[in-house]
């Protein structure tokens, strides 16, 4: 999944940005609103971590305009304690949830895995697709009760394929919603890790759960 963080304070903006990668997630990342507002309207993000103080474009006038041309991200703000007035109308703009600043990563995370799956009509952490058992909170992965180790760019796919079971998602789909920004894109590199990721997922002869829909993309599902 892809998260956009908007903040000017660099090192919540690089302490922030580090964990969220590190828990898989890939993330762009701007240090005011002109530049967040650019982003947003170039990417595809699933959550929009926003501050409210920023230089150049303040947190809440991104939010409206993103909101007024509607944006479908989920958005969690980042407020200081005495900014309840801000956060009544940050809320009332079109927030999905705030943060109050300083804050524990912890919570960052749990809240941020809340407004993905609120997004995506996933109302427990767990997600289910035949045999396969993908756990979001503790990004593990389980087929036929066993585990399944996969790395964090396979698991990234995966928790994107299966939050649209039974659907098509295109390459580009993928790589827009998996891939950072600024990351280089491969010709195969997508297909390539769909390999890693089927040989992982069949492994002791389980039926295929990843099918090729040609010149469309994949779908996650039962054999057909």
């Amino acid at each position: 999944m892809k998260i956009l963080l908007i903040e000017d304070y660099e090192p919540i903006r690089t302490s922030v940005a580090k964990g969220l990668r590190e828990a898989g997630y890939a993330v762009d990342a701007a240090d005011d609103g002109a530049e967040g507002l650019w982003y947003a309207r170039s990417g595809d993000y699933d959550v929009i971590v926003l501050d409210l103080m920023l230089p150049k474009v303040d947190g809440l006038t991104v939010l409206e305009r993103l909101r007024k041309h509607e944006n479908p991200a989920t958005v969690l703000i980042l407020t200081a304690k005495d900014t309840v007035d801000d956060r009544v109308k940050g809320l009332d703009l079109g927030a999905d949830d705030y943060l109050v600043k300083p804050f524990a990563f912890e919570e960052l995370l749990a809240r941020v895995r809340a407004l993905v799956r609120r997004k995506y009509d996933a109302h427990a952490p767990a997600i289910r697709v035949a045999d396969l058992e993908i756990d979001t909170s503790t990004r593990t992965v389980r087929r036929a009760g066993r585990t399944v180790g996969v790395t964090a760019r396979e698991y990234a796919i995966l928790e994107f394929l299966a939050a649209r079971a039974g659907r098509v998602v295109t390459r580009t789909d993928i790589w827009e919603h998996v891939y950072d920004f600024n990351a280089e894109p491969g010709s195969n590199v997508i297909d390539v890790t769909i390999g890693h990721l089927r040989k992982r997922l069949e492994r002791g002869g389980r039926p295929r759960l990843i099918h090729t829909r040609r010149g469309l993309g994949y779908v996650l599902g039962e054999s057909e």
